[in-house]
């Protein structure tokens, strides 16, 4: 290729996103994490004395993570490398830590290894970093949005510190948007102006996410005509994504469980509320038709029985129809688990029993119980005795047993007084005072 034809495709400058531009120089600039990042914070004294040790940032995208990292190095003077586990493997490991060692030993300088989407590798490429990280060839500092204790190894987690990065608010989103019309020199050099109120409906769109904010603005200030950011051309940007909905990360257990809470804590204001923000956000009505199933046996059971069949009523309606018609008949069945009467009876009589069955092994099936379907078991003694519950009154044996007797005598299903169960209850009492007057003992007590 001739130098004329080198020209062509040569520019003085290599684009950069906005987001990318509006990176912050100094802690001071850096918006959101004051729990972290405040005068007096552990953290911020490490950065500021270069006391570093390795660590994991975790936290929803774009909060402010890789920026973090970026700025750590800066302030402490430590060489940046970064590598994405999405793209890496331990090749890659190995050369980054290759390099590390290089700069270590050429200029005395300590490397602060960047690694993005930690959790995304594997147990074998996460053990790569362990040597170097203990011989302090490199400052590990991984990102992740997943939770660090589901998706990392312990062995790695022992060797850092984590930081919980949060969500930023509407009014720290503002506070980055504004910076980006004050101080970005394409967006002074365009005039782009726009008012608290349009920058409030770009960070209330953005949700918590600065990238995606600052992203928003800028297609909209490439979109204007007038260099006015307006609500109008915002519905244009915005088309229908207007939330995140993070349909495998943290985000999206955290909201399923705030549902599950607020069902089990009888609210049905916030039970409908988490409800329409998962739809909103994308979520499967599907699933979360199965989890209602769920609530209602896990927290209801048999305190109202019905709401188990509203469950699954729900749950055939949303499949037949689709959304958005099917979707009513899910908050129906969520409205009506919020306000039905609880117990979670059922729920831990399951637990206790498994604990038992861990424990006890596998007891032999009592003789009196078992069935004989030949005439060898007849005479082996298989139902001798059984009496047959419907010819006796109530059709209830008085001091009948049919559970194991190494365990006879243990009570697992406990109702609660509430709903259904209060009768329930009252059965059970009664079916048990009949047990303990009858003169017949299957396996009497010991004197």
């Amino acid at each position: 290729m001739t130098d004329g034809l080198m020209s062509l495709f040569q520019t003085d400058t290599v684009y950069q996103p906005l987001a990318s531009r509006m990176r912050p120089g100094d802690l001071d600039s850096y918006v959101g994490q004051s729990h972290l990042l405040e005068s007096g914070k552990p953290l911020r004294e490490a950065i500021e004395t270069s006391q570093l040790h390795s660590m994991i940032l975790w936290g929803p995208p774009g909060v402010g993570k890789t920026t973090l990292a970026r700025l750590i190095s800066a302030v402490c003077d430590v060489e940046f490398q970064s590598i994405s586990a999405v793209l890496s493997g331990v090749k890659d490991i190995r050369e980054a830590i290759a390099v590390a060692k290089q700069v270590q030993q050429t200029t005395g300088r300590k490397t602060l290894l960047f690694v993005d989407e930690a959790h995304r590798f594997n147990k074998s490429q996460q053990d790569a970093f362990l040597p170097h990280v203990e011989d302090g060839t490199i400052i590990f500092v991984g990102a992740t949005t997943e939770n660090p204790s589901f998706e990392l190894n312990n062995a790695l987690l022992s060797r850092t510190r984590i930081y919980k990065l949060e969500t930023l608010t509407v009014e720290q989103l503002g506070i980055v948007l504004r910076q980006a019309l004050d101080q970005d020199d394409e967006l002074k050099q365009k005039s782009i102006a726009a008012a608290d109120e349009i920058l409030e409906i770009i960070a209330k769109a953005a949700d918590g996410d600065a990238r995606r904010a600052l992203n928003i603005l800028e297609v909209a200030s490439d979109m204007t005509r007038d260099a006015t950011i307006s609500e109008a051309l915002l519905a244009e940007v915005f088309g229908d994504e207007l939330r995140r909905f993070d349909k495998g990360g943290d985000l999206f257990y955290e909201q399923i469980s705030a549902l599950h809470k607020a069902v089990r804590g009888s609210d049905p204001d916030a039970s409908l509320y988490w409800f329409v923000r998962m739809v909103d956000g994308g979520c499967d009505p599907i699933y979360i038709a199965r989890r209602v199933v769920r609530m209602a046996s896990e927290d209801i059971g048999n305190a109202d029985p019905r709401a188990l069949q509203i469950a699954l009523n729900a749950w055939e309606v949303q499949e037949r129809l689709g959304s958005p018609e099917g979707e009513l008949a899910v908050a129906q069945a969520v409205t009506y688990m919020a306000v039905a009467a609880k117990s979670n009876a059922v729920y831990k009589a399951v637990g206790e029993i498994k604990k038992v069955v861990s424990e006890t092994g596998s007891l032999d099936v009592p003789m009196h119980i078992r069935n004989a379907p030949t005439g060898m078991m007849k005479e082996m003694g298989y139902g001798d005795s059984y009496q047959y519950a419907h010819e006796h009154e109530d059709a209830f044996v008085p001091g009948e047993a049919y559970l194991p007797p190494e365990i006879q005598g243990r009570s697992f299903y406990r109702p609660v007084d509430r709903g259904l169960e209060a009768k329930i209850a009252e059965k059970l009492d009664w079916l048990r005072r009949q047990n303990e007057m009858s003169e017949f003992q299957r396996y009497p007590k010991e004197s």
